[in-house]
């Protein structure tokens, strides 16, 4: 055994580094593995979020939507620009250019925090040992404390469709198109699906996206997924709803897409197809046989609420266990098993885990909708406030969309707030941080809230829970 750590943590996504700086933090010999190698060949951290997920993503969509604005948008507010013109080879530069600042950015706080980072393949053994094969092949046996794994997910294949990173790609491959597709098709309208697809079809490609699921976004409110549903489609995804896909067929540089639906057996040709149905575990060969580790059949690794494993000593985090698949939450299952290392009484939140996709307007959410209540049983009062009402966005061009605020009805306790619009992530961040400490609809609606600004609407929001919104019409207490 050539070295003896406190902590070792395999995979450096966002839960792995976290945990890693949090633990050197505390004052333990902390060690972290990362396999993956990223466009230059060298190992890059910080996971599929920063290298291929989150970040990428958000700076592909942001290039997409200051195209979009410039193109439909400026003559509203009087400035003219001659013809616009999206450069989608210099688009994708910078992307890449901004993931290579954020992964160096990364190995750069682990050396000032005193991880040490092993770069090749971590595997679990017996007695908490972990094997580190590096990349020359050779390996190496490092002894721990305490193990945890952190080996995040990876987009999921299905046989219809089997994807070749030229035709038929996965969000990996949907991040590096170096021109715009004329006709994009995007299996799933899930979270991924819908922003990939926001980024060629702001960009001038024909989107159709194809959802197995009758029920779009069902894990969110109904009356935010219906807003979203109408607000997208009236953007130019053609989103259809119970389209089971069943096969695919790539001739040349088009692939043709067998689907069936309400109206039978269907088919679409597409000049490329984004497979986008979910995310799996990453743990295969993570375990030894003898490692004593307990999995499902899916490959998630089963913890308790304080992300223990079946073995004393190991952990797991992030989207190797349950709960959402979200970079946030993962972040915060490292910093929670690093301090309960250390010996704090850390615990996590579960119920208050904000959920956002970064389409324009973005859709995010934090507690529990409308209908999960209702099924409970829990008699709930409802406020809602339109941006259609709002001075900041009506001067921002930028008025779709609602904030909708739900409260027990006994103890006024504020249980969810859901957003359709602009900065609907930081507005439910808002509404996070005032759950976090037990707020009621009237705390919120006693706050003074800076004018003129997109916030109010949530202020407005909560008035309305109780009937005392100022600036829309109240209606009636359900």
């Amino acid at each position: 055994m050539s070295q003896k750590f406190d902590v070792v943590v395999i995979g450096a996504g966002p839960g792995g580094y976290v945990a890693a700086i949090r633990a050197a933090q505390l004052g333990l010999k902390t060690a972290c593995i990362e396999k993956y190698q990223g466009k230059e060949g060298k190992t890059a951290l910080g996971g599929t979020c920063l290298n291929v997920g989150c970040i990428p993503s958000k700076a592909l969509l942001d290039s997409s939507y200051k195209f979009h604005e410039a193109h439909e948008s400026f003559k509203v507010h009087g400035i003219s620009t001659g013809e616009v013109a999206m450069d989608v080879p210099t688009m994708v530069a910078r992307k890449d250019q901004i993931v290579k600042n954020l992964t160096g950015g990364v190995a750069g706080l682990m050396k000032a925090n005193g991880v040490t980072v092993f770069e090749g393949h971590g595997k679990l053994l017996s007695g908490k040992q972990v094997e580190v094969t590096g990349l020359d092949g050779n390996t190496q046996v490092l002894g721990a404390e305490n193990v945890i794994l952190a080996s995040g997910s990876k987009p999921v294949d299905i046989p219809p469709a089997p994807v070749d990173q030229n035709i038929i790609v996965d969000s990996t491959g949907a991040l590096e198109f170096q021109s715009v597709p004329a006709k994009l098709g995007v299996i799933g309208a899930g979270v991924i699906g819908l922003e990939l697809g926001s980024v060629w079809a702001r960009l001038g490609a024909e989107v159709t996206v194809l959802e197995a699921m009758d029920k779009f976004l069902p894990a969110a409110d109904e009356q935010i997924s219906k807003e979203a549903f109408k607000v997208l489609s009236k953007q130019g995804l053609k989103i259809l709803l119970g389209a089971r896909v069943t096969g695919s067929q790539v001739n040349g540089d088009q692939v043709t897409v067998n689907f069936t639906n309400a109206e039978g057996e269907q088919q679409q040709t597409f000049d490329k197809l984004i497979v986008a149905v979910g995310r799996r575990p990453v743990t295969t060969d993570l375990l030894a046989a003898d490692a004593g580790v307990d999995m499902d059949e899916r490959g998630f690794i089963f913890v308790d609420d304080y992300c223990a494993t079946s073995v004393p000593g190991v952990y797991a985090i992030g989207d190797v266990v349950r709960g959402a698949m979200l970079a946030h939450k993962a972040s915060e299952e490292g910093v929670m098993v690093a301090e309960r290392i250390a010996g704090h009484k850390s615990q996590m939140n579960y119920d208050l885990v904000p959920s956002v996709i970064y389409t324009h307007p973005e859709i995010a959410w934090v507690g529990k909708t409308e209908q999960a209540l209702k099924g409970e049983g829990v008699e709930i009062n409802v406020g809602t406030f339109p941006f259609a009402a709002s001075g900041r966005a009506m001067a921002a061009n930028d008025t779709a969309g609602l904030v909708k605020v739900i409260a027990d009805a006994k103890t006024d306790r504020v249980l969810g707030v859901h957003v359709m619009g602009p900065a609907a992530a930081e507005l439910v961040q808002q509404g996070a941080i005032g759950m976090e400490f037990g707020t009621s609809a009237e705390d919120l609606g006693m706050m003074v809230f800076s004018h003129p600004t997109m916030s109010e609407a949530l202020h407005e929001a909560a008035l309305a829970v109780n009937g005392h919104a100022i600036h829309i019409a109240n209606r009636k207490k359900r």
